[in-house]
């Protein structure tokens, strides 16, 4: 069956601002600020949404920044939201607009994100006339961190006029460019942030028999807590504990006296968590006691689990499959998190992956890894892709 491309589908407004997109991109690019650092980022998004002629156009969140395109004509409102943020990530893509800020790098796509916004925001603009309704573009700080979207909605984002759905998506590097990944229900996990502390006694590395050895303990707490998702957790489910990090001792000749280990609970509800964290304490008493040492357990959970409502999400696959065709439609969700979730637990929306990857031209890297890289091919492509989104949000609204 023939498939037309989706770039032969690509409207004419959206061509001619192809290349100021990919300029965009890679002036943020060129210019990653970490969470709740990003001055310039909101500048610039704030000088822009001024330039667009955009009503209501103020910071929030302390370093994001909003607008909306007001139409003269009654009808729904929808939010398109995009965050800013960048990674404490060095950059190793040798790119000619490679970051210029040390140590920091866009290697998720956020970068994307708001040429996209800004993009959909100019067209929109200039045609908000015959807009059936109003769209807020919300460029929200600290999505990489915690709190970002939380602090937007502190400040009235979703009122004002008030939201009927939310929308937005994330660039990815594993699925090819023309392409979306999306599905209703739980789409991203719920992150838990894990601290573990374990107090042993320290000694000469000659006389092991006078200490308690951190690091042994450790050892065999990493090992012991693998089984917390494959026997604790239903086979049904979907769950991840992950040990990220440790540090531990002084040097080769020293037992350590403690030993600290960081890591991850990734959950798609709220019993699972409990039950996790539950069985990850219950194994570090019993590794504990076993070798004379005591711990600390510290947990934080920064977002919700991200949930895709059923009816927003069936009007975004049915916009895909005209843009992309039906194999071009992935349905899987991820462990990954991402505070949309607070966005959308206050109003049906839909989040989804735009696919970024081209093998053919060597671009596969991978997100927050300091070569990433994706197609730029994929801007002009999210840009109509909103545009039929918000269109179709706006004249044909769920439950109408």
């Amino acid at each position: 069956m023939y498939r037309r491309s989706p770039f032969s589908q690509v409207r004419p407004e959206v061509r001619a601002i192809r290349e100021k997109l990919i300029d965009t991109r890679r002036d943020f690019h060129r210019h990653p600020e970490v969470s709740w650092k990003e001055h310039r980022t909101q500048q610039v998004i704030l000088d822009r949404l001024q330039e667009l002629g955009l009503a209501h156009v103020r910071p929030i969140a302390t370093t994001g920044a909003t607008g909306v395109v007001e139409s003269s004509r009654k009808g729904p409102a929808v939010l398109w939201r995009a965050d800013i943020d960048a990674l404490p990530v060095p950059e190793r893509s040798e790119l000619p607009f490679a970051s210029e800020n040390a140590g920091v790098m866009h290697a998720c796509g956020h970068d994307s994100h708001m040429a996209i916004a800004l993009g959909l925001a100019e067209i929109l603009a200039k045609g908000s006339a015959t807009l059936p309704g109003s769209v807020r573009f919300v460029f929200q700080p600290a999505e990489e961190s915690s709190g970002g979207a939380r602090a937007c909605i502190a400040d009235g984002v979703l009122e004002s006029p008030r939201m009927d759905q939310v929308l937005g998506l994330h660039i990815s590097a594993d699925i090819p460019i023309g392409s979306i990944n999306v599905a209703p229900g739980p789409f991203f996990a719920s992150p838990t942030a894990i601290r573990i502390e374990i107090t042993g006694r320290g000694g000469h590395a000659a006389a092991p028999h006078q200490s308690v050895d951190a690091v042994v303990v450790a050892a065999h707490a990493i090992t012991a807590l693998q089984t917390v998702v494959s026997r604790s957790v239903g086979p049904s489910e979907t769950a991840v504990l992950t040990i990220g990090k440790i540090e531990a001792g002084f040097r080769g000749n020293v037992i350590a006296e403690s030993a600290a280990m960081t890591g991850t609970i990734r959950t798609y509800n709220d019993r699972v968590r409990v039950l996790m964290l539950q069985r990850t304490e219950e194994i570090l008493a019993g590794v504990c006691a076993a070798f004379g040492a005591t711990f600390e357990l510290k947990h934080t959970t920064s977002c919700p689990p991200l949930v895709n409502d059923g009816v927003v999400t069936a009007m975004v696959r049915d916009e895909a499959a005209k843009l992309f065709g039906e194999g071009g439609i992935h349905a899987a969700p991820s462990m990954g998190a991402d505070d949309m979730a607070d966005f959308l637990q206050q109003r049906p929306g839909c989040y989804f992956w735009l696919g970024a990857r081209n093998e053919a031209k060597g671009i596969a890297g991978r997100h927050h890894d300091p070569g990433f890289v994706i197609d730029e091919d994929a801007l002009e492509l999210g840009v109509e892709f909103g545009l039929r989104l918000i269109e179709r949000a706006l004249s044909d609204p769920p439950g109408r």
